[in-house]
């Protein structure tokens, strides 16, 4: 049996297919009439996701990040002390 070959655009769609609509690897193969393996290894040479996340973010973006982190972590902090009070609590209630 002749192997077949495909072109890149079918490649990305078909890793398209299963990274953005919902698709998992082996319902895109099914679908498509290709190997399983076929759409991973696409799926890994034509994801964009990696090429985004290896940017550079802006300074902006940055800025926005570092204030959500300092909420977090007054929050997170808030919680801890509000947890610290009622072990003591209960610890003196069961005594």
């Amino acid at each position: 049996m002749a192997r077949k070959t495909y072109n890149d655009k079918f490649k990305i769609a078909a890793a398209l297919l299963a990274r953005q609509q919902g698709y998992t690897v082996k319902k895109a193969a099914e679908s498509l009439g290709v190997d399983q393996g076929s759409i991973r290894g696409w799926v890994r040479k034509f994801d964009p996701a990696p090429l985004a996340l290896a940017a550079d973010p802006s300074p902006e973006e940055l800025k926005r990040e570092n204030l959500r982190l300092r909420e977090e972590k007054r929050r997170l902090l808030m919680e801890r002390e509000i947890l610290k009070k009622a072990t003591a609590f209960f610890a003196r209630e069961q005594s």
